[in-house]
């Protein structure tokens, strides 16, 4: 097998990706909606079911834009679903947290969301799941490390 050129390799390499990422979206809105969530919503409350944390902090972590997780943060806590909280590192970058409903909304996901990790890892097998997750971080990082993106 020849070499493939590096156009045509990120060309495949994108292609795969977008593909992946529909499918896991749809996935995720699938699950999210018997909670009241998206996909979106899931994944900001989500990201500070650990901890709380400032929107450019989440943003940061989710490779998004502040202003997208901010109207996601608005949201949610108009639904009761997160609360911003006073930053003692920072008076004006608020933290946000999930509520005690969006703790539960959470936590009523992760039957389902067990049901379809088993699947795909049963489909799978796990060690090329894990090879998987491997090579999706690399990529990342790859990204991450270049400019001319």
């Amino acid at each position: 097998m020849r070499p493939r050129h590096p156009a045509a390799l990120l060309s495949a390499t994108a292609t795969t990706v977008f593909r992946l990422n529909a499918r896991l979206l749809a996935a995720a809105e699938e699950l999210a909606r018997p909670a009241g969530l998206t996909a979106a919503r899931w994944q900001v409350l989500g990201d500070i079911a650990d901890q709380p944390r400032t929107v450019s902090e989440i943003a940061r972590r989710l490779g998004t834009s502040r202003q997208s997780v901010q109207r996601i943060a608005d949201l949610l806590v108009s639904r009761e679903l997160a609360e911003y909280r006073p930053n003692p590192a920072h008076r004006r970058a608020k933290l946000l947290a999930p509520t005690v409903r969006g703790r539960d909304a959470l936590h009523s996901i992760g039957p389902a969301h067990a049901r379809l990790a088993r699947k795909l890892v049963d489909a799978l097998g796990e060690e090329e799941t894990e090879r998987a997750v491997a090579s999706l971080r690399l990529l990342a990082q790859a990204l991450d490390r270049i400019d001319d993106t």
